[in-house]
């Protein structure tokens, strides 16, 4: 019993990562009806983002140059490459995604190389002891941020006037235009605030795993994804939630199956999702006049 709940908070760790990128998938189609799948590769940028600038400063203001220049680079790739496609077809914004994605990942690849670097520990180590069950700080930390992300940004959605106009543009584009809402602005934040969020998720990977390397962005993006899709992509606390179990599946699956057929597990929660509801748990299914 003593192991299966250190699983559990295990998994709840890394859960708390994927629901962070999941966010940044969830609102970007939420706001602009499309899949980013070059999501991944902006939570690399930040972890190398971040492992430049410790060398320079403190790991605070590391983190928070991360989060600024990864926010920017986000809005730069909507400006970039997916502006000039809103109104087209699912397929030209999915293969331009998908270009992106490859593009950045090459881009890191070709300037820090393929060589995995290690990433300094900034959070502090150790463990707290609740009985037999042993809890590690990063553990906390990371749970504790993205639970104040989470919240943040609920409050920002439904709180404030940007995050009234981000609903209003999820709902109806024509007629948030037609009320005097800046799209285009509304979109770039939306790019902004879930590339900020990536920011966060790559310094956590690199702090929970050491190293980091041009490809690390692949399968996390892959699983964040799925995350997504589990929660009802389009919903921010249902992001949260699918993260979190999907962290927990995986974390249950390494310890009592094998590490072999956990990303199995994962791409089986999908397709069972798929099956048995599309629209994910926090999602709604919503008919279409044809």
């Amino acid at each position: 019993m003593i192991n299966f709940i250190n699983q559990i908070i295990n998994g709840l760790s890394t859960g708390s990562m994927y629901a962070l990128v999941a966010i940044g998938y969830t609102m970007v189609y939420g706001i602009a009806k499309m899949i980013n799948f070059a999501h991944g590769d902006i939570i690399m940028a930040g972890a190398y983002f971040a492992l430049i600038a410790i060398g320079f400063v403190g790991p605070i203001p590391a983190i928070l140059f991360s989060i600024v220049v990864t926010a920017a680079l986000g809005v730069l790739t909507e400006k970039v490459a997916y502006k000039p496609l809103r109104g087209k077809g699912s397929l030209e914004v999915l293969i331009t995604a998908i270009g992106v994605s490859y593009l950045l990942e090459n881009v890191f690849l070709l300037i820090f190389g393929s060589a995995a670097r290690t990433f300094p520990q900034i959070m502090p180590k150790g463990t707290i002891n609740l009985g037999a069950i042993s809890i590690k700080y990063i553990t906390v930390i990371t749970l504790v941020v993205t639970a104040v992300c989470t919240a943040v940004l609920l409050f920002f959605i439904n709180k404030t006037k940007l995050g009234k106009a981000m609903r209003a543009v999820s709902e109806d584009q024509g007629a948030a235009q037609l009320m005097g809402i800046n799209v285009n602005t509304t979109v770039s934040l939306t790019f902004a605030i879930g590339s900020g969020l990536g920011a966060i998720a790559g310094v956590i990977y690199g702090c929970a795993y050491s190293l980091i390397t041009p490809y690390i962005g692949l399968m996390l993006g892959i699983k964040a994804f799925i995350a997504a899709v589990l929660g009802g992509i389009g919903s921010v606390p249902g992001a949260m939630v699918g993260g979190l179990m999907l962290g927990v599946a995986e974390s249950l699956t390494i310890a009592y199956i094998s590490s072999d057929f956990s990303d199995a597990v994962v791409f089986g929660i999908l397709i069972i999702v798929l099956l048995v509801k599309p629209a994910g748990l926090f999602g709604k299914n919503v008919r279409e006049k044809v």
